[in-house]
């Protein structure tokens, strides 16, 4: 069977699946609400229901991605295909593995799995000898494994960063990583001038997003490109002021933009952000780091935790409670920006002129070094009214401004674990043609040429989906495709630096070798920026729900 023909079969098999998943969707939907609202004990009691449908969800904007416009290579069509065929094969077994907890009909859903149609595209397209010629067209590829049209613009930055990545970053993440030091001012300073953190700040402001609308794709390609190099030491940076721009520009006045977004486009100060707290995670309505009016400003008291940056940072943006009833939940959270001195320690004491306290102190990890996290404790710290995001219009906003924030994050977030996918294919791909066993090439093998057309086909398969979603941010849309590809990407990053890791061997195993912090850095992308499990029930999950229930 031609290509062109497997990729139709594909696409014509992915009709009737979907029809499948929309019906399992609004079976379920209908066991989770009554009065047409969703029921909140209801959903709790349906949580592996959920995160199997989420899974689901993901799995088929993906595969409708690289299906929808193949690109014209016969290494693209491949991988698309192949990636297809896997993720047909992961929503039949969530969609059923749904059916069977919720006592559904499963006969139309078995009978979609035992076409001919089917049988034919997995021996094609994910069969010995398709995944033999998918390696081997890998190893002799030298071009953009997944590509995406960028425009002239973008194409250039990230050929920039890329360069400078692999030439000045590059060199200095292993030493960063294994000592467990702070990003230094040598990365910091070229970062600066080449404009890194500007790039969600309109140009009114010193940044250099258009005016108009987000540059979605710049802040796409950047990261990737800086990722690949090193996600501590340099794909990360831009997050946290993308994050506290969006929600200066969402909420801030027309005072606190002008003067906090152009020095935040140049990188003074760089910023974090402190939003979890020990006990409460990513359920944020129930923060409770207390804000309490005084003259002139607020004083804070609590803690929070994992708040990336925190040390090198000379601003923090603190998600607190300016409502002192804890029954206001989210919409009693306000934004207060904390003014402090950057410190490149992994601890730190601050004491305010007033007597005010800001204790931090890195969490140690077992990857993602050179940004840290801390856990900060807030001692009666002073906080000026004009430094509450929005003024007194802006108490009990807070959640929304954060929000206004995150969809931005998680693009990023995929974005970073895309690049360190490449960077552990592109790793793997030269080991393997490099290391000779029992005689032969690594490549040689048959299962080794399974694992790199694997890896490959789900690394093109989330660039080009992080790509797509982005576009349809920029036209007003995509907040949930934004999750489910978060969600994707940064579990596909888990997988691939795993294996090529395995395919390492015992080097892999070392710290001298760069899988090894692709690795642990990789497992940190499924956790920050909404944990998995947040955004497949809070946010996938509802979000279909609550479609179907409006529909």
């Amino acid at each position: 069977m031609a290509e062109l023909d497997l990729v139709e079969t594909a696409r014509h098999l992915l009709e009737p699946l979907r029809a499948q998943f929309d019906a399992t969707v609004r079976a379920v939907a209908g066991r989770c609400s009554a009065g047409g609202r969703l029921d909140p004990r209801a959903l709790d009691a349906r949580q592996g229901v959920s995160y199997e449908l989420a899974w689901a969800s993901a799995e088929l904007l993906a595969c409708t991605t690289v299906l929808g416009k193949v690109a014209p290579g016969a290494l693209d069509r491949a991988l698309a295909l192949l990636f297809a065929t896997e993720s047909i094969a992961s929503v039949l077994a969530r969609l059923e593995a749904v059916a069977v907890d919720e006592a559904l009909d499963l006969a139309a859903l078995r009978a979609l799995g035992d076409t001919p149609a089917w049988a034919a595209l997995r021996r094609a397209a994910a069969g010995p000898e398709a995944l033999a010629r998918t390696a081997r067209a890998l190893a002799a590829s030298d071009g953009e494994i997944g590509p995406v049209r960028l425009s002239e613009d973008v194409a250039m930055a990230q050929q920039a960063f890329r360069r400078f990545g692999a030439e000045v970053v590059a060199a200095l993440a292993a030493h960063i990583h294994q000592h467990d030091l702070t990003v230094p001012e040598t990365l910091l300073g070229p970062l600066r001038e080449m404009g890194v953190f500007g790039l969600s700040i309109p140009q009114e402001y010193g940044g250099s997003a258009p005016g108009n609308h987000d540059d979605t794709a710049m802040m796409i390609a950047v990261t990737e490109a800086l990722s690949e190099a090193s996600l501590g030491a340099a794909g990360s940076l831009i997050t946290r002021p993308e994050i506290l721009s969006r929600a200066l520009l969402a909420g801030g006045t027309a005072a606190q933009k002008e003067h906090w977004l152009p020095r935040l486009a140049a990188g003074e100060p760089l910023c974090a952000i402190a939003m979890t707290e020990p006990d409460h995670g990513s359920d944020v309505a129930s923060l409770a780091l207390k804000a309490t009016r005084v003259a002139g400003g607020w004083q804070l008291n609590g803690a929070k935790t994992w708040c990336t940056f925190a040390g090198k940072a000379g601003l923090l943006m603190v998600v607190a409670r300016t409502d002192p009833d804890k029954a206001a939940g989210y919409k009693g959270l306000s934004i207060l920006l904390v003014e402090k001195p950057s410190d490149d320690a992994h601890a730190f004491d601050f004491r305010q002129d007033g007597g005010g306290r800001l204790r931090g102190q890195a969490i140690p990890t077992i990857g993602y070094r050179g940004m840290h996290s801390y856990e900060l404790a807030f001692e009666d710290v002073f906080v000026p009214d004009s430094h509450v995001l929005g003024g007194e219009a802006g108490l009990g906003k807070g959640f929304y401004f954060n929000m206004a924030g995150m969809v931005g994050g998680r693009m990023q977030t995929a974005a970073r674990a895309s690049g360190v996918m490449r960077a552990a294919l592109r790793a793997a791909l030269r080991y393997t043609q490099d290391r000779k066993v029992f005689g032969q090439p690594l490549i040689d093998f048959p299962l080794t040429q399974s694992k790199l057309a694997r890896m490959a086909a789900r690394f093109a398969a989330c660039r080009q989906t992080a790509y797509a979603v982005g576009e349809r941010l920029e036209e007003g849309q995509g907040r949930v495709e934004a999750a489910q590809i978060k969600l994707l990407a940064c579990r596909s990053a888990e997988l691939l630096t795993r294996e090529a890791l395995q395919l390492h061997g015992g080097m892999g195993y070392a710290e001298e070798t760069p899988v090894s912090r692709y690795f642990v850095d990789a497992r940190v992308l499924s956790i920050f920026e909404g944990a998995e499990e947040t955004l497949a029930l809070k946010v996938i999950a509802r979000g279909l729900f609550e479609q179907v229930l409006a529909a």
